[in-house]
């Protein structure tokens, strides 16, 4: 499918309809959903109706915006007013918000066409998009694999073009890690940037909605559509955006990048590091000074992560309890026993895993041992990067340190599944923006992926960065052969 940009030129031209495009998509859809399951419902009537009305401005001569008639996935974890939204989890199963999420309803109003909803893992709690009680998402390199997690749907369904752009949301690396997986962009932005209002909770201090894309190109124009204030959300930042676009240039002269040695050790597969180390020497061609730099608490952060997001998600998923909406267990003795069976048969192995987990960490006795001490290396791990940028513009990194496993190859292993996030997990605890880009293949063609790590709110640089590499390399021409 072609680039945000070319479309929009063609539908101002008057080349090709709305209409034409989203029915393209929706046909890729329907043609490779039977073996890459990357949607959990296509809105087929909704997409259609939504390109209408963009063909109808064009008709009238009246300006489009570029996100006018792009087909957008968005991860099932977003409020979409009428629309079936499940969180991949039996417990929302049936239902339908009668509201919007603030970025979904930006994106209508750009004029973005939804083609449907992207699976995940459950409540976004997993590295595979294995833990979705609906089914198992493909990676479009090969069907064998996962596409990762949690926005794995989103992910697949970018890089095989069922749509050309998706959201997703990244609380300890799910966007970043299945974009390394796939092979495509994904951008973590800068915690409060984007507005969570509409976003189901799983850990409230960590989540944040970014972008996926072919390229740094629709990236950064689906990101620039997405940030800004929302007084619907408490922790929205009030900044004014600017056109990311602006900050894709070639040249990254005087331009500082760290690599994070702690990044470079054990666990690290030799085809990832290769591949990222050639692409620390593109960089260093481009002009950009490479130093090396080191975050000595960046290691802690897979520990602290797993002690305050499964705590921060016993909170959030306390509200699933039979009462208020989703599945309400039947044969019900009384309230207890309704809360038990109503949350025993709607959650998976792995959300039950984190909230037991969570509630031990947060009760009497253990709150100071485990949870509070995380928070202080949370804050440790946050000085760390404060202190790094201080000798450097942009930091880098590998997104994963392997390419995509085999479906069913770490699911009785929650420690070695745990161990996907390594890369990704402390910027998010410490709020910062990260950005994953491909770098290259390993010998089975399994995409690898690239991270850039940037000063909060400076997700044009990593922008610039990216886009220098992309356009200085040939990785974004490859496809998936499906």
């Amino acid at each position: 499918m072609a680039s945000i940009r070319e479309l929009h030129q063609q539908l101002v031209n008057k080349e090709r309809s709305a209409v034409e495009i989203t029915q393209a998509a929706l046909n890729r859809i329907q043609a490779l959903e039977p073996q890459l399951r990357s949607f959990l419902s296509v809105t087929a009537d909704l997409a259609l109706a939504q390109a209408q009305a963009v063909d109808a401005k064009i008709a009238a001569n009246e300006e489009i915006g570029l996100l006018a008639g792009i087909p957008l996935g968005v991860k099932d974890n977003m409020c979409t007013k009428g629309i079936r939204t499940t969180c991949g989890s039996k417990i929302l199963e049936n239902f339908v918000p009668p509201y919007e999420s603030t970025v979904t309803q930006k994106l209508a109003e750009a004029g973005a066409i939804t083609v449907g909803k992207t699976n995940l893992d459950e409540f976004a709690m997993g590295s595979s998009t294995e833990n979705s009680a609906y089914q198992v998402t493909a990676n479009p390199w090969d069907l064998s694999r996962v596409p990762g997690g949690s926005s794995g749907g989103s992910a697949a369904a970018v890089a095989a073009d069922e749509c050309v752009v998706a959201l997703g949301s990244d609380t300890g690396g799910s966007i970043r890690q299945p974009a390394s997986f796939c092979g495509v962009v994904g951008l973590k932005p800068t915690y409060g940037l984007v507005s969570r209002f509409g976003l189901v909770a799983y850990g409230s201090s960590l989540d944040q909605i970014g972008p996926f894309g072919r390229s740094v190109e629709d990236t950064a124009i689906l990101m620039g559509a997405i940030a800004g204030y929302d007084p619907k959300d408490s922790t929205s930042l009030q900044v004014s955006i600017p056109d990311y676009t602006q900050s894709l240039k070639t040249e990254l002269k005087g331009l500082k990048i760290g690599v994070i040695t702690e990044t470079f050790g054990e666990g690290l597969d030799t085809e990832v590091a290769e591949a990222v180390n050639k692409a620390i020497e593109t960089l260093r061609d481009l002009g950009a000074e490479i130093q090396e730099i080191s975050c000595p608490r960046f290691g802690y952060g897979l520990p602290a992560y797993y002690i305050i997001a499964p705590s921060e998600a016993s909170a959030n998923l306390a509200r699933y309890d039979g009462v208020k909406y989703g599945l309400r267990a039947d044969n019900a003795e009384n309230l207890m026993d309704m809360y038990t069976r109503t949350r025993a048969s709607g959650f998976g192995a792995e959300v039950k895993r984190r909230i037991m987990v969570g509630t031990y960490a947060l009760s009497a006795g253990y709150y100071d041992a485990y949870y509070l001490k995380a928070q202080k290396v949370r804050t440790l791990i946050k000085q760390d990067f404060e202190t790094a940028f201080t000798k450097v513009d942009v930091l880098l990194s590998p997104t994963a340190p392997t390419t995509a496993f085999k479906a069913g190859e770490k699911t009785a292993d929650p420690l070695s599944m745990y161990l996907s996030d390594l890369m990704t997990i402390s910027v998010n605890l410490a709020g910062l923006p990260g950005l994953s880009i491909p770098c290259g293949f390993d010998r089975q063609n399994l995409p690898i992926g690239l991270q850039l790590i940037g000063k909060v709110l400076r997700e044009d640089q990593l922008f610039h960065v990216g886009y220098a590499y992309e356009q200085a390399t040939t990785w974004k021409e490859r496809s998936p052969q499906l």
